[in-house]
This record gives structure tokens, C-alpha cells and sequence, in this order.
């Protein structure tokens, strides 16, 4: 995958020319970028695309850990809620 499609607007590129940015910052800039991308642009591509050019050279930067945080699919939620959950209360289970 090319850069430019990896990172359309350049988001990624300027969050490591920063200096001094915050990890909450890079997630912000991160979420600005996920939602930058064209469609059909496998996000988990682009990020380890993003992580394959930036990484090695700025590996203790928050956006790196930023990246490969991406990289993790996300924790099933454990809660349910709604009417499933009222249900579940009024069973007793």
C-alpha cells in the first residue's frame, strides 16, 4: 500500500513533526485519520504501513504506541444493555 493511501491527508506524517504531543493528542489525530481513510482502505493495512515507515525511528513516540494499539481489535463488551439486560435482572440471572 502507498503512503497515500495510508495516510490521505498527511495526519500521521505531522502528528510525529510535533514536538512534545501528548498520547491524547495522537489518539485524537488518530481518530481524525481512521476516518480519513477512502473506502475499501483496510485500516489494519494502513496502519502497518504507517507503523513500517514511522516506527523504527520513532519507536518511544505516542503515536507509535498510538498505531499499534490500533493494530489490537477491541474487547468484546461485557455489558449488555437495553431490554436484554432488564431481562436478565428480572430472571435472576
Amino acid at each position: 500500500m502507498e503512503m497515500s493511501l495510508a495516510d490521505p491527508k498527511g495526519l500521521v506524517r505531522e502528528s510525529y513533526a510535533i514536538e512534545g504531543i501528548k498520547a491524547s493528542e495522537c489518539r485524537s489525530i488518530f481518530l481524525d485519520w481512521a476516518l480519513s481513510l477512502k473506502p475499501g482502505v483496510e485500516t489494519v493495512e494502513a496502519i502497518r504501513v504507517l507503523l513500517s515507515h514511522y516506527g523504527p525511528d520513532w519507536p518511544d513516540h505516542p503515536m507509535t504506541a498510538v498505531l499499534t494499539s490500533g493494530l489490537t481489535a477491541p474487547a468484546a463488551p461485557a455489558r449488555r444493555g437495553g431490554r436484554a439486560a432488564r431481562m436478565q435482572h428480572l430472571d435472576g440471572n
